[in-house]
C-alpha cells in the first residue's frame, strides 16, 4: 500500500507541476500581449543618471549633496533635453523645452533642493516630499514659513529628474539624504528647534530618522514632526511588487519594471511609476513597523510630538494604518491626528456604496485616546447647511470641542485624496483656476469630456481631487502646534 501511495503522490505532484507550468506559460503569454499593448518606453524611462546620490559614495556633507545635484541636472540637460529639441510632437511633455509642461515656465525650479536662510530665525523647518514627487509638493508650506524660519526643501534621490531614477533607488539612499540635510540644519540652528514636515513617503522618512535614533539610544533631532498623508502602511499587494520587476529583468522585458507608463505632462511629478518605487515605500513602512514593535514604551517616549493630517479616503496609503500602525502605538505625549471626512451630502451618500467611516467604528467615540483626535466634517445631522464644515476634536483628557471653520466643501467634490492635502485652491498647477498671465499647463483646471478609452490619461487620474479646500485650517493647525511647543 505504501508503494501505491508514493506512486499516487508522485503522479499527483507531477500533475500539479505541469498544471502550474501551464498556468505560468499562459500568464506569460497574456502578460507579453499586455505589455505589447502598453506605450513604449522613452529615454526618460531607460536612461541611467550616473550623478544621482547613493549612500556611502563619499558625499559627507549637505554642501557635497548640492554640488552633486548640480552635476546631476547638467546630466539631465545633456542626456534628455538635448535629445528632445524642437520640433517635437508633444506640447505637453515636461522633457521638451518650451512645452506647456516645461519646468522652466515657473519662476522657481521646484525640482531641485532649495534653502531659504533667515539669520534671526527662531526655528528651522525641513520639508520632505513624497514618492515620485519633487520639492514642489510642499512649496506652499515653505512659502508660509519663509519669513518665520530657516527653510530647507530637500529633493530626495531619484526625484525631480526623470522617472528612471526610481527604478533602482533604495529607501536607505533617501534616508541618508535626510540625515545630511538634518545635520546641516542642526549645525546652522545651533540649538534652536528644528521641525520636520513630511508628505507621504517624506513622512515615513522623518519617522524612520527618529526611530533609528531611538533604536541606538540616541536623542532625537527634531523638536516635532508634522505628517501629511503619511505612508505608515500600504496595501498587502505592494509586498509582491519586487517580483514583477525581477521577472522582467529575467525575461528581458523592461516594461515589467513599470506599473504605469504615461505621458510626462506634470512638470514636478512623475506620471510613469516604477514598480521599485512602490516596493521601496513598502520596505520603509515595514522597517518603521519593526522599529516601533521592538521599542519599549519608555524608548518611544523620547520620540518628538507628532501632528498628522490624513484623508478618510486615501487610495495610496492605508488610513487604518495611521491609527493602528502609528498613533495607537505612541505613548501619550501631545500627539495629534486630524482626519478629513468625506463630503456628506445626501446625493454623495446615495452614490457611495459603503460609508468609509464604518472601518473606524467606535474610535471617534473613545474616551481613552492617548492622542487628540480631530474629525473635519459636515455631518448633515448636526449642521444647518450641509456644505459648512466643523473641526470636532476629542482630547485625551476626555473633553470634546467643536470649532466652526468658516470653510465649506466645493460643489461636486465628494472627498479629498492622498495628493490633495499640501495644495491650496490658489495653486496654479493643481488648483481649479490656474493662471492667465503665462501659457503653461494647468492640471487642476482640466475639465476634459469625451468617450472612454481615447485619452492616454485615465479618467480616474483626471478627476482625482488635487487641492485641499481646508488648507487654511491645515496651516493654522501647524502654526498652533509649533507655537505651543516653543
Amino acid at each position: 500500500m505504501r508503494t501505491i501511495v508514493i506512486g499516487s503522490t508522485k503522479h499527483l505532484l507531477m500533475a500539479i507541476f505541469y498544471a502550474s507550468l501551464g498556468i505560468v506559460v499562459a500568464l506569460l503569454v497574456a502578460g507579453i500581449g499586455f505589455l505589447n499593448a502598453r506605450p513604449d518606453l522613452d529615454i526618460w524611462h531607460t536612461v541611467e543618471l550616473t550623478a544621482e546620490f547613493k549612500r556611502a559614495q563619499g558625499v559627507e556633507t549637505f554642501s557635497d549633496y548640492i554640488a552633486l545635484e548640480e552635476t546631476l541636472f547638467e546630466e539631465v540637460e545633456q542626456k534628455i533635453y538635448a535629445q528632445t529639441l524642437a520640433p517635437h510632437s508633444s506640447i505637453l511633455n515636461r522633457y521638451v523645452r518650451g512645452s506647456l509642461a516645461d519646468p522652466q515656465k515657473w519662476r522657481h525650479d521646484w525640482n531641485r533642493s532649495y534653502e531659504w536662510p533667515k539669520q534671526d530665525a527662531d526655528f528651522g523647518v525641513l520639508l520632505l516630499h513624497g514618492m515620485s514627487d519633487s520639492p514642489y509638493a510642499l512649496s506652499h508650506v515653505a512659502k508660509h514659513f519663509k519669513d518665520k524660519a530657516h527653510v530647507l526643501g530637500l529633493r530626495l534621490p531619484g526625484h525631480g529628474t526623470i522617472p528612471s531614477g526610481l527604478v533602482n533607488v533604495q529607501w536607505q539612499d533617501m534616508a541618508a539624504a535626510v540625515t545630511l540635510a538634518t545635520e546641516h540644519l542642526k549645525r546652522l540652528l545651533d540649538g534652536k528647534p528644528l521641525y520636520v514636515i513630511g508628505f507621504s513617503t517624506g513622512a515615513a522618512l522623518a519617522l524612520n530618522h527618529e526611530l533609528e535614533r531611538v533604536a541606538q539610544s540616541k536623542a532625537g533631532e527634531y523638536s516635532a514632526m508634522v505628517f501629511l498623508s503619511p505612508a505608515i502602511g500600504l496595501p498587502p499587494v505592494a509586498a509582491g511588487a519586487q517580483w514583477q520587476a525581477r521577472l522582467g529583468a529575467l525575461l528581458g522585458l523592461e516594461k515589467l519594471s513599470w506599473n504605469s507608463i504615461q505621458t510626462e505632462y506634470d512638470p514636478f511629478k512623475y506620471n510613469s511609476f516604477a514598480v521599485n518605487a512602490g516596493d521601496v515605500v513598502y520596505q520603509l513602512a515595514e522597517r518603521n513597523q519593526f522599529l516601533l514593535e521592538r521599542a519599549s514604551a519608555q524608548q518611544l517616549e523620547s520620540l518628538p510630538s507628532v501632528l498628522a493630517f490624513q484623508s478618510l479616503t486615501d487610495d495610496t496609503v492605508s488610513t487604518p494604518a495611521v491609527f493602528s500602525g502609528l498613533f495607537q502605538k505612541l505613548p501619550e505625549d501631545n500627539h495629534q491626528l486630524v482626519i478629513f471626512d468625506i463630503n456628506r451630502t445626501e446625493v454623495n451618500m446615495g452614490l457611495i456604496e459603503q460609508d468609509p467611516m464604518l472601518n473606524f467604528d467606535g474610535i471617534f467615540n473613545s474616551k481613552h485616546l492617548k492622542y487628540d483626535l480631530t474629525l473635519v466634517h459636515n455631518n448633515v445631522k448636526t449642521l444647518d447647511l450641509p456644505r459648512d464644515v466643523v473641526a470636532e476634536t476629542h482630547f485625551t483628557r476626555g473633553e470634546t470641542e467643536t470649532q466652526v471653520l468658516n470653510l465649506s466643501w466645493p460643489r461636486n467634490v465628494y472627498s479629498l485624496s492622498h495628493v490633495a492635502l499640501p495644495f491650496p485652491i490658489e495653486d496654479s498647477l493643481y488648483g481649479p483656476e490656474g493662471v492667465h498671465y503665462v501659457k503653461r499647463i494647468q492640471i487642476g483646471a482640466a475639465s476634459t469630456r469625451g468617450e472612454r478609452g481615447v485619452l492616454g490619461v485615465s479618467a480616474d487620474e483626471i478627476l482625482r481631487q488635487k487641492w485641499n479646500p481646508f488648507f487654511p485650517y491645515l496651516i493654522s493647525r501647524i502654526d498652533k502646534f509649533i507655537t505651543e511647543l516653543e
